[in-house]
């Protein structure tokens, strides 16, 4: 038998609520599950898996390698290329050969020399050119190529050697002269570049021509 009794106020009130929580429940669920589905069928929908805070689950790096790395890099300071070798690379990347003085010497000693096997080209100008150069060498000024290439050309394909100086230091005239040159049809393996140039000629006491080549006018080398 059903009791007929009246609910007192408290108790409806209690139910009523139960009823509205439920319901509460029940639709937020079916807006989660909503949501979800959304962000699925969505093509900038979020990946759920992924970590949007990458550092926040990570030590900080040790303060030690830090410490340790400095040293290296102060070593690596402190081993600097020299200006002949930094030449010699960048000659190397360009197909050409870099020759420091007491090779020179030697070439320009070796009885090949005056075989015309051996060659030396002077890539500067008439004015420092006729001021002196390596006696006997050939003038052959890249700016002004056409005029000297139908007599230098032919004397340096004969020749198995061909040295190119110029002033020396931060000239660069020979390493274009040798460019040109090679390619005219000079083959880069028997060009040179002698990076001291006529500075280090002089300074080293060797012996200079004064005016046009095989003038026979020397100034001698210096005892």
């Amino acid at each position: 038998m059903k009791d007929h009794r009246p609910q007192s106020p408290a108790t409806g009130c209690r139910t009523e609520l139960q009823t509205i929580f439920r319901e509460g429940v029940l639709v937020a669920v079916i807006g989660v599950a909503f949501a979800f589905a959304a962000n699925a069928l969505s093509p900038r929908g979020l990946v759920l898996a992924r970590n949007y805070f990458p550092g926040a689950g990570r030590s900080p790096i040790p303060a030690a390698t830090v410490a340790t790395l400095a040293p290296v890099a102060m070593a690596t300071n402190t081993n600097a290329a020299s200006p002949t070798e930094l030449l010699a690379t960048r000659l190397k990347a360009k197909g050409l050969q870099l020759v420091v003085s007491n090779q020179v010497t030697q070439l320009f000693r070796d009885p090949r020399y005056e075989q015309g096997l051996v060659v030396f080209v002077d890539a500067r100008d008439d004015r420092h050119y006729q001021e002196g150069h390596v006696p006997g060498a050939w003038q052959f000024d890249h700016y002004r190529a056409e005029n000297y290439l139908g007599v230098v050309l032919p004397v340096c394909l004969m020749a198995e050697q061909v040295v190119v100086y110029c002033n020396g230091g931060d000239c660069e005239d020979s390493e274009f002269a040798a460019l040109t040159l090679s390619g005219a049809g000079t083959t880069k393996e028997k060009l040179f570049v002698y990076g001291g140039g006529m500075t280090e000629w002089i300074a080293g006491g060797l012996p200079v021509e004064v005016g046009a080549r095989q003038s026979g006018n020397l100034r001698p080398a210096k005892p």
